[in-house]
C-alpha cells in the first residue's frame, strides 16, 4: 500500500460520521446529542493547552470538527 499522510485519520473520521449518522438514523442518538459530541470533541481540542508540542494539530482538529458542525455532515439536516 502506498504511503498516504493521515490515511487512518481520515479512515477513523469516516467511519464515525457514518455511526453517528446510523445512530441518528435508527433513533439511537437525537440530533441534539450528536451535535454536543461534536461540540464536546472540538473544545477538548481547542483548550488544549499544547503542553505535549502538538498546540498546532489540536486547534487544526477543533477547525476541522467544527467545519463538520456547522456543515452538517454528521447530522442530515435539510
Amino acid at each position: 500500500m502506498p504511503h498516504i499522510p493521515d490515511v487512518a485519520g481520515q479512515a477513523a473520521l469516516a467511519i464515525c460520521e457514518s455511526l453517528l449518522l446510523a445512530m441518528n438514523d435508527h433513533k439511537i442518538l437525537p440530533e441534539h446529542e450528536i451535535v454536543g459530541i461534536l461540540q464536546d470533541a472540538a473544545a477538548a481540542h481547542d483548550n488544549d493547552p499544547g503542553t505535549d508540542g502538538q498546540a498546532e494539530m489540536h486547534k487544526a482538529v477543533a477547525q476541522l470538527i467544527g467545519g463538520i458542525l456547522r456543515g452538517g455532515n454528521s447530522v442530515r439536516r435539510p
